[in-house]
């Protein structure tokens, strides 16, 4: 658990108990009824015992007791206490969506968060490697092949949350949090055998492939199985954001990775009990995200590249393939926006990009 979820707990322990009461059940609500993946809950579930406990300091004890004025007076807080207007803008729609459900829950005499304005995020353009970029990075990674994987790619992190038992499942269950492994010391890593070591990096390239070849989420790429790769028509069956299913393909260079790490990579790191995850980690449970992050960071490291994130590489596929003539919504399909407004962003960033190279290449720009 995080030093963050551990504030949140004791904060939710001091909260008088029918405050802390609502907080489980908005949580219930959220989970089991809204279909909210774990890491939504836990945010807004943490923004809802922040905004409590300031309730409480301003001499609330009963829900009712949360009005305008509490909820301006607690983002202001926020504000000063130097909080992003991406973050402001996050806990005010998580006081929005509490006011909402406890009006309608008769916790609330009104629902008095729905005229409670927030500060509108800047929409900072995302990082985007080029296209000689992303091909030195997946270079990089086949020549890592050769030798030692980079430094800090096995290292896994903190335990993962416990998924809630009661949530009921989908049609097709949402992955849980990968079983977290052990974290692994650089002895160990020394002591592991050169199959061992090739199956590693075998499945490093399987996943920076499928990354820039699909640009789905990291957490999405971690959940996939092994049934749910169609090799035949090259494509994956990814499940994202709120439960919605959506087939994405891949091409040859993914294709030919993933292929060879089901036939010489997975069979090496397998163990009992990692069912029918795709990609695994060193000690052969389900890959972690912050472990795929670490890989990604270090091979691109290892490339000479800037720090490097999977979100980038899913900023760069999208980037690219705009770039490449794709229909806007067909990008916004692969990547599994709900709304075209998201997938936008990326327009701003190839115009950016062709700014660039006009004002560098042009004699009178």
């Amino acid at each position: 658990m995080s030093r963050a979820d551990d504030s949140t707990r004791a904060l939710h322990e001091a909260l008088p108990p029918p405050l802390r009461d609502v907080v489980d059940e908005f949580a219930r609500h959220l989970s089991q009824v809204r279909d909210r993946s774990p890491h939504t809950v836990r945010a807004y579930v943490a923004d809802l015992v922040s905004l409590l406990d300031h309730t409480v300091r301003m001499g609330g004890r009963v829900p009712a007791d949360v009005d305008l004025t509490v909820l301006r007076s607690w983002l202001a807080k926020q504000r000063t206490m130097g909080a992003a207007r991406s973050s402001l803008a996050r806990r005010a729609a998580s006081a929005r969506t509490f006011s909402a459900w406890a009006h309608r829950s008769g916790l609330l005499p009104a629902d008095v968060a729905a005229t409670l304005a927030s500060p509108r995020p800047r929409r900072e353009l995302p990082t985007v490697l080029r296209v000689d970029q992303a091909a030195a990075l997946l270079d990089a990674a086949r020549r890592d092949r050769s030798g030692r994987e980079p430094p800090g790619a096995s290292s896994v992190t903190p335990d993962a949350p416990t998924p809630d038992a009661s949530v009921p499942a989908p049609e097709r269950a949402r992955p849980t949090a990968p079983a977290p492994e052990p974290v692994e010391t650089a002895a160990a890593a020394a002591g592991r055998r050169p199959d061992e070591d090739e199956a590693v990096l075998l499945r490093d390239q399987a996943l920076l492939e499928l990354l820039y070849a699909t640009g789905v989420r990291i957490s999405e790429a971690c959940g996939l199985d092994t049934g749910d790769v169609d090799h035949g028509r090259r494509l994956i069956r990814v499940l994202g954001k709120g439960s919605r299913e959506r087939s994405v393909p891949y091409g040859l260079p993914a294709q030919r990775a993933v292929d060879e790490w089901l036939r010489r990579g997975r069979p090496v790191l397998a163990r009992p009990g990692c069912g029918d995850a795709l990609l695994l980690g060193a000690r052969g449970g389900r890959l972690h995200p912050t472990t795929a992050r670490r890989i990604v960071s270090a091979h691109a490291e290892a490339a000479g590249l800037p720090h490097t994130s999977p979100h980038d590489l899913r900023h760069s596929a999208a980037t690219h393939l705009l770039e490449g003539g794709a229909d806007l919504r067909a990008v916004q399909e692969i990547l599994g926006h709900s709304s075209l407004a998201s997938t936008q962003i990326y327009t701003h960033v190839s115009v950016e990009r062709l700014r660039a190279a006009y004002r560098q290449a042009h004699p009178r720009a």
